[in-house]
């Protein structure tokens, strides 16, 4: 059928965020991913610890995070999000798939970064699948991540460290394409130079345990958001929520 002027479009339905939380360990992430409506837990690796939510068995196999994902789909239910934790130890798992597909011994047997140019299209699929459940089913998707520290190479400035999410650059890149938050979750620390004699000063980090939200990138991490939130809020799913735009 070909497009004409009389298909242009002034609004967009509202659909359910896609989340991407990452943070440093132990802050808190999966708690506050599971304080969201009725949630359920797409788990990768063994991080609920005491936390009562319904949860899929540890997916040890791509095909089983699939499997779990397809199931929401098609079954009958009410929950209303879907927390996968986390994707970079979901990470491994499309490596092993790609490299069952492929005869490879190790993701980077075909060298030049050709295996993981192939794992990417399995984040295409497992993407798919998210989107999915957030288009047909109405399911807020909040997937998990833990933080590495790598130096960026500014082309403006001389080069410094920065937290980013722990994943391969291509899977890291796909996965904040296809998210409409990335957030970035950690303790909030001010600093303080004190005089120790001899000319000399050392810098101390204070804080009192508060925990925060980072929605807008700076120069020590990723983020980014599509709702105009604050800079920075409380980690706490309550707090989110109440900042975002309402449908």
């Amino acid at each position: 059928m070909a497009i004409s002027l009389s298909s242009l479009k002034s609004t967009t339905a509202w659909s359910p965020p896609r989340i991407l939380a990452y943070g440093v360990a132990g802050v808190g992430k999966t708690t506050f991913a599971t304080g969201a409506d009725k949630p359920v837990v797409v788990p990768t690796e063994d991080g609920l610890g005491k936390i009562q939510v319904p949860h899929f068995p540890l997916a040890k196999s791509f095909d089983a995070v699939m499997e779990a994902l397809a199931a929401l789909y098609s079954e009958p239910h009410d929950y209303k999000t879907v927390v996968v934790d986390s994707v970079d130890w979901l990470e491994p798992l499309v490596w092993q798939r790609a490299c069952k597909d492929n005869g490879w011994r190790s993701i980077e047997d075909p060298g030049y970064g050709k295996g993981f140019i192939a794992a990417l299209d399995l984040w295409r699929q497992y993407l798919d699948g998210l989107n999915a459940l957030r288009d047909e089913r109405g399911m807020t998707v909040i997937q998990l991540a833990h933080t590495d520290i790598k130096r960026f190479d500014s082309p403006e400035h001389e080069p410094y460290d920065r937290y980013v999410i722990k994943l391969h650059a291509r899977a890291s890149a796909l996965l904040q394409e296809h998210s409409d938050a990335v957030l970035f979750a950690n303790y909030r620390i001010s600093t303080v130079k004190s005089d120790v004699g001899f000319n000399k000063k050392v810098t101390r980090a204070l804080g009192s345990g508060e925990r925060v939200l980072y929605t807008a990138e700076r120069p020590a991490f990723l983020a980014k958001n599509r709702y105009g939130l604050p800079d920075m809020l409380p980690l706490d799913w309550q707090a989110f929520a109440a900042a975002m735009p309402q449908p």
